[in-house]
């Protein structure tokens, strides 16, 4: 059996993307939420998914984490086809992606530092090297001083950000973001967003990021983090308006993809439906 390891992002095929959906279509009771969605992202890049609610996003997440299986079409993670895997297979898998909820997906039973550390737990990693990983995931996010806290002692914003630690505990080649910005004010999404920006540039990490809001793609599509100034950073572009930000977009709209590009595509499209989107 296969084992999904940090490392494993550097086995697959030159050039081959992390990530493959290849004509995928899922349903529920005879109706259809993805038609034939097809798309790539490269390693270390972030593909944005942005839609309407209702319009797949989750269900696209929980096909790339073998959480469902497609009706048709193959959705190929790190060279490796889930549809092919079994149950234990798939639950190694997923022990080495990194899973950011909208809602945090808290243990409210459990503080900070053992909610960010139930994977290394799970894994009977000694506890010094479980509290000093954790104080190092919660200090990337600025929330040691909430190590021994439990989640209703925090904001929704420091939850989501806790969360971030959580999912980066055991630095995964892949992370997935399913509207980590909703429900949150312009502050804090913004909070978010930024921590998004430092774990992408950072670490290199290939994301995938559900979300509704515009803001959220032009934020990771249009910034960088610097390492070592600790600064977010407009991204340079140059004569002819090209940027060179290993962020993209995709947009859902009735289960199919409407538009994949550039931010910069988006904005210049004369769709009408894009233009109203947009607005």
């Amino acid at each position: 059996m296969r084992k999904f390891t940090a490392s494993a992002a550097n086995e697959i095929a030159p050039g081959e993307p992390l990530i493959r959906f290849e004509n995928v279509s899922i349903g529920f009771e005879g109706v259809p939420v993805l038609s034939n969605v097809s798309f790539a992202v490269d390693a270390g890049e972030t593909r944005v998914i942005i839609g309407e609610s209702g319009s797949g996003k989750t269900v696209l997440l929980k096909l790339a984490a073998g959480l469902l299986q497609p009706d048709s079409g193959r959705v190929i993670i790190m060279g490796q086809n889930l549809g092919e895997m079994n149950e234990v297979e798939l639950l190694d898998f997923r022990r080495r992606i990194g899973f950011v909820f909208q809602e945090g997906a808290l243990f409210d039973s459990l503080d900070v530092a053992d909610n960010v550390s139930f994977r290394l737990r799970e894994e009977c990693k000694p506890p010094q090297e479980c509290e000093s990983r954790v104080r190092e995931a919660l200090r990337f996010v600025e929330m040691e001083p909430a190590y021994h806290k439990f989640p209703s002692e925090l904001s929704g914003g420091m939850r989501r950000r806790v969360s971030i630690a959580r999912a980066l505990i055991d630095q995964p080649p892949i992370v997935y973001y399913d509207s980590p910005t909703a429900g949150l004010d312009p502050v804090t999404s913004q909070t978010i967003i930024t921590l998004i920006l430092r774990l992408r540039d950072l670490s290199g990490a290939t994301s995938l990021l559900a979300t509704h809001r515009l803001q959220d793609a032009f934020g990771l599509a249009n910034f960088i983090f610097e390492p070592g100034s600790n600064r977010v950073l407009p991204i340079w572009e140059d004569a002819d308006g090209r940027h060179f930000a290993p962020t993209s977009v995709v947009v859902i709209r009735d289960g199919k993809i409407y538009f994949a590009g550039e931010t910069q595509e988006l904005l210049k499209s004369d769709d009408q439906y894009l233009r109203e989107f947009l607005q």
